[in-house]
């Protein structure tokens, strides 16, 4: 009798085991596809302990820093986790999801999104599934969940917890060669998360970039902004805190100073690129894709250089090209030369024809 029930639980346990491994497979391929989900994924797929930096914020990170480049030039391993409008608060949490795998010499974090109010960002829930949905199941994605997600929130956070609730319209993703590889959630991105953009939308370079002054970010921003500073000082890590080029105000840049004193006075770097338009050679005219918010291919060139000489300048990372662990990396630095030639080529024709992004209303 005692066997039987031993052989009926372990049936139990079995059937619960390979339940939970279907279900947590099937809830990765129905969520919706697209850069995002091929930058997470492509994430969990490096190799552990392999990443020399990772960098971590909005959207300008994926267009504006092609880690393949930063890779063939300097031998340094670079993954973006970064989503459409990143709520500030993720940033702890993805610097601790980034940890179960990789131990980077370095976290980069761009700070655009500090310059807005938190409660405007949270009526718009995709900014946080942008985080949230990406993460694989863990103890620690119900932790950032509760942290970004208010009890209150209209769509409950139990579809949150469960995105499957969210996405089981999406079957038909059930049936796409490409994501069956999402399965485990760890497919390899092949540009190693770097978003290409061809697009030109020119706008006149501001005027602001290096003014002085200082205006205060949102309360609740500059909270996070020190919850994030104690905890990396806490666990030892080094971190550097960026501001890509772009249209901004003289408010922005005012805010962005203030936040300069914060982190300075931390012991950590910032870096407000518009304080360094000449040395980036960015030209606002040609260099952007929609009117002076994410650069596009010339940009990100551009970009990748200036922050390629400041790491060079301010940190030692070990060179490891032709590291056969790395093998991964140097295809991605192929496949980016190949593709950057066109894209340089269909920008340079869309400045002669003067043919220019259109931006959605709602965009």
């Amino acid at each position: 009798m005692k066997q039987r029930k031993v052989l009926i639980l372990l049936q139990i346990l079995i059937f619960l085991s390979i339940f939970f491994l279907l279900f947590v497979g099937v809830s990765y391929m129905v969520r919706t596809n697209g850069d995002v989900k091929d930058r997470f994924s492509g994430f969990y797929a490096e190799k552990d302990d392999t990443l020399d930096i990772v960098m971590i914020g909005s959207s300008p990170v994926a267009p504006y820093y092609a880690a393949p480049k930063l890779w063939g030039d300097t031998g340094i391993a670079m993954y973006p986790l970064s989503s459409n409008v990143q709520r500030p608060v993720a940033m702890k949490y993805l610097v601790r999801e980034a940890e179960k795998s990789q131990s980077p010499g370095l976290y980069i974090f761009e700070m655009r999104m500090f310059t807005m109010a938190d409660e405007g960002l949270r009526e718009n829930m995709a900014y946080t599934r942008g985080v949230t949905d990406n993460m694989r199941y863990s103890p620690l994605r119900f932790q950032t969940i509760r942290a970004m997600v208010p009890e209150d929130e209209e769509e409950g956070r139990l579809s949150f917890y469960l995105d499957i609730l969210k996405y089981h319209t999406n079957w038909k993703m059930l049936f796409l060669p490409s994501e069956w590889a999402n399965a485990a959630y760890d497919k390899d991105n092949p540009l190693k998360g770097y978003e290409f953009k061809d697009e030109v939308g020119p706008q006149p370079m501001p005027d602001c970039g290096g003014a002085a002054g200082v205006t205060a970010i949102p309360a609740e921003q500059e909270a996070y902004l020190r919850d994030l500073l104690d905890y990396l000082q806490v666990e030892g890590r080094n971190a550097l805190f960026i501001v890509s080029p772009y249209g901004e105000s003289l408010e922005e840049q005012q805010m962005y100073n203030y936040m300069a004193e914060i982190v300075s006075g931390c012991g950590y770097p910032f870096l407000n690129m518009n304080d360094h338009y000449e040395e980036i050679g960015i030209v606002f005219e040609e260099d952007f894709a929609d009117y002076g918010s994410h650069t596009n291919a010339v940009g990100a060139e551009k970009c990748t250089d200036f922050l390629e000489k400041y790491l060079q300048a301010h940190y030692d990372f070990e060179d490891k090209r032709g590291d056969a662990a790395y093998a991964s990396w140097d295809r991605s630095y192929l496949l980016w030369q190949e593709e950057v030639e066109t894209a340089r080529g269909t920008i340079r024709q869309r400045i002669e024809n003067g043919d220019y992004a259109v931006i959605e209303e709602d965009e």
